[in-house]
């Protein structure tokens, strides 16, 4: 029998939603300060309007369902995917006022991907939007890189249990410090100190391009917050092609790369604890995946000679690929390219970059590392039990921060979510098929918005239908929350028509 939720559930829901709310509306401070700065007057009303939307909301929420009560897991899973949802559409509320976005459902589409740190966009003349909002498309993804909830477990959140609770629910699972508090905070310490150090790596860079200072560390701290919280989104409608910059992309290169690292691998880095890289599970097998899908890439663009010198190869095959498989979404060639100037085996070799993302506890989307490192550990443990005695005893370890023995419900976990990624993959890219768009670009794009990457063959545009858009959103909603706070929401909403 189902049971309908109670009044509690609701309270409860609802407080903590208000609360990680009124969170974010106070993030929406930051652009207006910017916009009044440049003397943006109009996008500073935009954002103030979406602040006290926001405000009006969150307070709402909070005052009438006040409760004392601590999360559940059910809540907590809720809470997780709801604020991601009220984040879409609050986000996108100053983002349609600026008129850069044809229509609300654009701005959604903008505010999800931002948020879920992904980077497909439906934006018009992004070369002449102001700094305000321009500053807003990668302040979101900062903010969804670390997560929307880490904001309330840092500031607003009190309640270990339910912290937790909530921390699960968002798709991180391992605490670095004591807490999830003190591990939140941490979290936020990483990213502020590498995006002071990004900024002015980038800055400097640009400065040498031939850049203004101010344009040069607007555009650096844009392009950081996009590359270490791995989602796309940059200043100018080129992407990364606009700064014609060898170095540049190389910075770029390390910083996607920092961001797909586990939060907790960054820890033990910066204890002095560097030979974890080379031990770790998820650090080998990245290593390995990279190499493994730009071999493929790269036999593929090579049978058609698209990059005869090797430097090419690098600057925009190799550049594609890793920020692929970071999840980032930054290109150096146009969407058109893929299609036009790359054959099959190329597009193969990139989509499975995709498909397989970063670290766990990282700023990156797709299936993960881990995962995959642990299914292979699992594949040599079945191979062992089947050549050796029957008598013997096999035991499989691998290293992740510590040695770790694979247990079945290990394993599990990890098939069960690839499963649903690849599940995911494949429905987006029947969606694409049905409006008539082929096989394998369905896929490229599906795998893009639900791994939360970003790259695009030109299948997303402002032109494309509603029913495309709003799966690309779902796909990305549900692949930045790995599924589990999502089914959590679905069941409570049927418990909700058919509970007694």
């Amino acid at each position: 029998m189902i049971l309908k939720p109670t009044i509690q559930d609701i309270k409860a829901i609802g407080y903590y939603l208000g609360k990680i709310i009124l969170g974010l509306a106070l993030t929406m401070a930051i652009p207006i300060l910017i916009g009044l700065a440049a003397g943006e007057i109009n996008p500073a009303l935009d954002f103030l309007i979406g602040l006290e939307i926001s405000l009006i909301f969150g307070l709402v929420l909070v005052k009438a369902c006040y409760t004392e009560h601590e999360l559940n897991w059910m809540q907590g899973m809720i809470v997780v995917s709801l604020s991601w949802i009220a984040a879409m559409f609050l986000g996108a509320i100053p983002m349609y006022l600026s008129g850069h976005w044809i229509s609300y459902l654009d701005a959604c589409f903008d505010s999800m991907s931002g948020f879920a740190t992904t980077g497909l966009a439906l934006v018009q003349n992004l070369d002449h939007i102001s700094l305000a909002h321009n500053f807003w498309r990668h302040l979101i993804m900062f903010i969804g890189g670390q997560g929307i909830v880490i904001i309330a477990l840092s500031f607003f959140v009190k309640g270990a249990s339910g912290a937790f609770k909530l921390y699960v629910g968002e798709a991180r699972d391992e605490k670095i410090m004591p807490n999830v508090m003190h591990t939140s905070r941490f979290i936020w310490l990483v990213s502020l100190v590498y995006l002071v150090l990004g900024t002015l790596a980038l800055g400097i860079v640009g400065i040498l391009d031939g850049m203004k200072p101010f344009s040069a560390f607007f555009h650096g701290a844009c392009i950081f917050m996009a590359a270490f919280d791995t989602g796309g989104f940059a200043p100018q409608s080129q992407s990364i092609l606009y700064y014609h910059s060898f170095i540049f992309e190389i910075v770029t290169i390390v910083i996607m790369i920092l961001g797909a690292i586990n939060f907790k691998l960054h820890y033990h880095i910066w204890m002095g604890n560097r030979k974890e890289i080379a031990k770790n599970l998820e650090a080998t097998t990245l290593f390995i995946t990279v190499m493994t899908t730009f071999i493929i890439t790269a036999i593929g663009l090579t049978q058609i000679g698209t990059y005869p010198k090797v430097v090419m190869l690098f600057r925009k095959g190799f550049y594609q690929l890793i920020s692929g498989h970071t999840g980032t979404g930054f290109q150096t060639i146009y969407a058109q390219q893929f299609v036009n100037e790359w054959n099959h085996l190329a597009l193969v070799g990139v989509i499975l970059a995709m498909g397989l993302g970063g670290a766990v506890c990282s700023t990156t989307g797709a299936i993960k590392m881990l995962r995959i490192g642990i299914i292979f550990k699992a594949f040599i443990e079945d191979i062992k039990r089947i050549i050796l005695p029957e008598r013997a005893i096999v035991i499989q370890k691998f290293h992740h921060i510590k040695e770790v023995f694979l247990e079945d419900k290990q394993v599990r976990s990890a098939l069960l979510i690839t499963l649903a990624y690849l599940i995911l993959y494949g429905i987006g890219a029947c969606v694409g098929m049905f409006y008539g768009h082929p096989f394998l670009n369905s896929l490229f794009e599906s795998t893009s918005a639900a791994a939360n990457v970003g790259l695009s063959c030109g299948i997303t545009s402002p032109s494309m239908p509603a029913v495309l858009k709003v799966t690309y959103i779902l796909q990305m909603w549900a692949g930045r929350l790995e599924f589990m706070s999502v089914f959590t929401l679905i069941g409570f909403l049927v418990a909700i028509v058919k509970g007694k």
